[in-house]
């Protein structure tokens, strides 16, 4: 396989455990690279470290990260990824749609994800989305979701987000091609940051 991902830091194994058997599939080719998901800074330079050992590169960090979950800037792992040379990987980048312009106090989400997004969060959030919507039609039409995938390229991540449909693929392959300017990134940072405000 071309990456081999650990998705937790599985206690009471220690990481360097983990890390051994990550470096011996690379070392017998079963996989090209080796990452992990959900490791805080420390973490992921203890896993660096072991598979340094090993002389193999930590390939990335895949987290849930987005506009609306900038916790990997906030706790140091976004800058600790780029010293180290790791790919931040970002699952969620669109916060489960709710960047996607889809839902609103009066269409909120169904299901699971709808009894864990009230009303009062939507409407808070409807400025950040206008946003998004204003910044997309000055760059030629681009849709709330397409500009909240480009914002975390432009943070340095990679965003993995998902499909459902062809329409989706599609509809996330127009956030590629194209850049935010820093002052909209700015704009959107500091949208986000005055939610918390509120």
């Amino acid at each position: 396989m071309d990456l081999y991902l650990i998705h937790w830091p599985f206690p009471p194994v220690k990481i360097e455990v983990w890390m051994e058997t990550m470096a011996e599939a690379v070392e017998s080719g079963l996989a090209l690279a080796a990452g992990v998901s959900n490791f805080s800074p420390e973490q992921m330079r203890q896993a660096h470290a072991a598979l340094a050992k090993h002389n193999i590169a930590l390939a990335c960090n895949q987290v849930d990260y987005s506009l609306l979950n900038r916790a990997p800037e906030r706790s140091g792992l976004a800058s600790v990824c780029r010293e180290l040379n790791v790919t931040l990987v970002a699952y969620r980048p669109v916060s489960g749609g709710l960047l996607t312009g889809k839902y609103t106090p009066q269409n909120p989400p169904q299901g699971r994800r709808g009894w864990m997004t009230s009303r009062g969060t939507l409407a808070r959030l409807q400025p950040l989305v206008g946003l998004l919507r204003q910044i997309g039609e000055a760059h030629g039409g681009k849709s709330p979701s397409q500009v909240a995938l480009n914002w975390v390229i432009c943070k340095g991540a990679l965003p993995i987000p998902g499909a459902h449909s062809v329409k989706h693929v599609q509809e996330n392959a127009g956030a590629m091609g194209w850049r935010l300017s820093d002052e909209e990134v700015a704009r959107l940072d500091s949208t986000e940051e005055s939610l918390h405000r509120r």
